[in-house]
């Protein structure tokens, strides 16, 4: 093995990271298999080091000091396009002209060659679409914004070469995936859909099962092979040489599979999310330029949070469950379930935060709603769905019924109304669901048809045939620009008040994702908190009913505010004495005025 010393600034450090790495491959794979697996993974390491820390750029995100100036952006790279142009071409230059210094962060959904799934079924790993751009279009994004990549770990396109390797019988990818009789017992593997989960595949071998966690066209790898996560390792190393700094290990909890358990959230798997982590530190300084994991875990609440280990796994999780209990409580009209798990959110370990999203490619998931909405709320919810317009997707539970998965329905028009029938505030409502996710601890992140106020793509359902294209349209950028410039229309309303709340929330310490957060009730009506501490607090409370509301002198003193205050969202100032008067989805950020 290369002289440790010379490898690093910092011998001490890469030896303890060494160290750990040598112990977690060992519990994988056994001692022997481990200490090979880490020769291959240090062997890599040295390869791309100097070209992965080349391509750094700190200046954009820093754990464990993130801060209220971080912002992330969810976008395909085909979300808007320009005849002629390539579509990651055009994102660049839709985000320079009217996304700089509103956004830092950009997350760009898998720009890999596929099969299936809008990206999530890859074929090749190492290569850019050509229909989207070049891995010199994907470098230039992350010199001014930092970039995060889909690192699509749990599965490949059975169209990708190691699948082919696998029919074929031949090196490398021959051991890649997991075969089982088809009679094997597998009624406790939890399940995200509810499609059979092997399929059957004719090899040289003869007729093989292949375990498919999502759909026939995307086949589940097998970890337990160590090739497997040294491949891995190198498809990481790939990312970070053209400049990513922040990665996204999809669907991560059913990672390993094991005949007997659940399948989800296995130990090995948080052994697995360890390992990446020491990888990427130990090819870029955490201190100066760091790579933040990010845990795609689309489960309930206490099981998501899982993945923070104790501050040595992820460095962020996507709150899952704020989409299903914003849209909730806003078409509901009721409060209850979001402040009742808002007032018992433990804040994330040290150097960790959560991902704060209300949208995004995927649909609104309803398992992280689960044991937190009663399932009468859940199925109404679904029913109002369908009234405007969406779908609901299904997964198999161990018994063989179906439950609700997810909500696929464009944000906005999910926000058409209530279950009373109110329609004419939808911008408002809307509005006030984004506010919620700016309000939490944490970094939020918004989904671009968030953003442009997108409605429901129908037509995109009907040419795929898959029903979450309803959410993922794919906008001519002019059309975009046009509507943006016609001061009347909800995308120039919604996306001019986002980016002003934008602007602002940089300039409030209060929303650093270290600032503590304390959830005040006031009744149902209301989302309201505390967020910060001392002369930098800011009051959140927003009305999520259709009426107007007073917050009295009594109930503004428990948000901490005294004397005057200045709501910092339409700089209005109040005595608070004399109460406010609050319109239906207003929302409030009270500071201390200063007289």
């Amino acid at each position: 093995m290369r002289n440790e010393a010379n490898f690093d600034d910092h011998p001490v450090d890469f030896a303890r990271r060494v160290h750990m790495l040598r112990h977690l491959l060992a519990r994988l794979y056994g001692p022997d298999a481990g200490a090979d697996l880490l020769h291959t993974i240090l062997e890599t390491v040295a390869e791309c080091r100097s070209a992965v820390r080349a391509a750094g750029d700190c200046r954009h995100l820093r754990p464990p000091r993130f801060s209220q100036h971080d912002v992330m952006l969810i976008t395909y790279g085909n979300s808007l396009e320009r005849a002629g142009e390539a579509p990651l071409v055009t994102l660049k230059s839709f985000l320079d002209a009217r996304l700089a210094g509103f956004v830092n962060v950009v997350h760009v959904l898998p720009f890999f060659p596929f099969s299936s799934d809008d990206g999530f079924a890859v074929i090749d790993f190492y290569s850019v679409d050509p229909e989207l751009g070049t891995w010199a279009d994907v470098t230039a994004l992350s010199r001014d914004f930092a970039l995060m990549v889909d690192l699509v770990i749990n599965h490949v396109s059975r169209e990708s070469l190691w699948f082919m390797d696998f029919v074929n019988d031949r090196e490398p990818g021959r051991d890649f995936f997991l075969a089982l009789p088809p009679e094997t017992e597998l009624t406790r593997v939890v399940r995200p859909r509810n499609t059979p989960l092997l399929v059957p595949i004719h090899t040289y071998r003869g007729l093989r099962h292949v375990w498919a966690t999502f759909s026939e066209d995307q086949i589940d790898l097998d970890f337990r092979h160590p090739r497997v996560l040294a491949e891995m390792v190198r498809v990481l190393c790939s990312y970070l040489r053209a400049g990513a700094r922040l990665l996204r290990l999809d669907a991560i909890a059913y990672l390993w599979k094991e005949v007997g358990t659940s399948c989800i959230h296995h130990p090995n798997t948080h052994a697995v999310v360890q390992v990446l982590r020491l990888v990427s530190e130990l090819l870029c300084d955490p201190d100066e330029d760091p790579v933040v994991l990010i845990t795609e875990t689309n489960v309930p609440h206490s099981e998501n949070v899982s993945y923070f280990g104790d501050g040595d796994e992820a460095h962020m999780v996507y709150q899952f469950s704020l989409a299903p209990l914003v849209l909730h409580a806003l078409v509901r009209g009721s409060s209850r379930y979001l402040m009742q798990w808002g007032s018992v959110l433990d804040p994330p370990p040290e150097g960790c935060t959560f991902l704060n999203f209300t949208a995004s490619h995927d649909g609104i998931g309803l398992r992280p709603a689960e044991g937190l909405v009663p399932d009468a709320d859940i199925d109404a919810l679904v029913d109002l769905t369908h009234t405007f317009g969406g779908f609901v997707s299904m997964r198999m539970l161990a018994d063989g019924t179906q439950r609700p998965y997810e909500i696929n329905i464009s944000l906005f028009d999910a926000l058409k109304g209530t279950f009373e029938g109110e329609d004419h505030l939808q911008v408002e409502r809307f509005l006030c669901s984004q506010v919620i996710a700016l309000s939490l601890q944490g970094i939020p992140a918004l989904y671009i048809h968030s953003l442009l106020a997108t409605p429901n793509d129908l037509a995109g359902v009907e040419g795929s045939g898959r029903t979450r294209s309803i959410n993922r349209m794919r906008w001519q950028v002019e059309e975009v620009e046009a509507l943006l410039d016609d001061p009347s229309t909800p995308a120039a309303r919604v996306f001019g008040e986002l980016t002003h709340l934008l602007a602002l929330r940089r300039m409030l310490p209060a929303f650093s994702p270290a600032a503590p957060q304390r959830f005040v009730q006031l009744g149902e009506a209301w989302v309201s908190l505390i967020r910060g501490d001392g002369d930098e607090a800011v009051a959140v409370a927003i009305n999520i009913s259709t009426s107007t509301m007073r917050l009295e002198a009594d109930e503004l003193a428990r948000l901490g505010c005294r004397g005057r205050v200045v709501d910092r969202i339409r700089e209005e100032i109040f005595d608070v004495g004399e109460g406010i008067d609050v319109a239906p989805y207003r929302c409030l950020w009270l500071a201390r005025h200063a007289c």
